[in-house]
């Protein structure tokens, strides 16, 4: 059972890229899409509702901006949308989705930078890590089996950027966002792509300057995080840089599907 984030900078744009092929080929059995950047109503038919896919769509209020999209194979046995906090659910960053015993939480975690890149948003990032991770502390707690997943717009660790020098004083891998993520880990959380992988090298997000792909000057700022319950179900993590198409590139978890029953 293969569980996918990927976010897709526009998917009506990365639709005219390749977008249902890709999905064919995938191997999934649940997709997660982050920065869909449409209403359902906007989307070409096939993507609203491709054949023997089930899908969900959450827009943000601001026309196109933010938004997360579900793909999955069965229908989910219970949906949620909805943080609390208005002025997050506002922007269309969330989807809870039970199958069996799994959640799948995809999020769009929101990015530091306000219009000018001034940081001016890192307080509002912060408090959208802090109230998903008191909504997720009783799962976690209570040994659920729960993934979350999607681009959380930071880089944890050095080893997840290929530059983390010059990126100190950038959001993304300020002190502060890094804290919040190790919050995460020492709780419990588990970094999966990391439990298989230590080496450095592998990232999800690339800037779309000229080679900068190319050179592999990238960040690794898309995961998913599995509580300990889960982790025992998932058999491999992965990256997916071959994926173009976007600015960031799908990553993957491929599970016992055991974990459902």
């Amino acid at each position: 059972m293969r569980v996918v984030s990927w976010n897709v900078n526009g998917l009506r744009s990365i639709h005219r890229k390749g977008f249902l092929p890709w999905l064919s080929k995938a191997r999934a059995d649940i997709v997660g899409l982050q920065e869909v950047r449409a209403r359902v109503e906007q989307l070409p038919a096939e993507v609203r509702s491709p054949r023997r896919w089930k899908t969900h769509f959450v827009a943000a209020e601001r026309p196109g901006y933010s938004g997360v999209g579900l793909f999955s194979r069965h229908e989910p046995d219970d949906l949620d949308t909805l943080l609390g906090a208005p002025a997050m659910d506002a922007e269309g960053r969330l989807q809870f989705a039970r199958f069996g015993k799994l959640t799948v939480v995809n999020g769009y975690f929101p990015n530091g930078n306000g219009k000018d890149r001034d940081l001016s948003r890192i307080p509002f990032k912060l408090d959208f890590y802090q109230r998903l991770f008191a909504r997720l502390e009783k799962p976690l707690r209570d040994g659920e089996r729960v993934l979350v997943m999607g681009d959380f717009n930071t880089a944890h660790r050095d080893v997840d950027l290929a530059r983390p020098r010059e990126n100190r004083e950038t959001s993304g891998f300020r002190p502060e966002e890094r804290e919040e993520f190790d919050r995460w880990i020492r709780s419990g959380w588990v970094d999966t792509f990391r439990h298989f992988h230590a080496a450095g090298g592998h990232y999800s997000w690339w800037s779309q300057r000229a080679g900068v792909r190319e050179k592999n000057i990238g960040w690794r700022i898309d995961y998913v995080l599995a509580t300990p319950a889960a982790l025992g179900y998932v058999r491999k993590a992965a990256v997916h840089p071959e994926v173009h198409g976007s600015d960031h590139c799908p990553v993957s978890v491929d599970l016992d599907p055991a974990v459902l029953t």
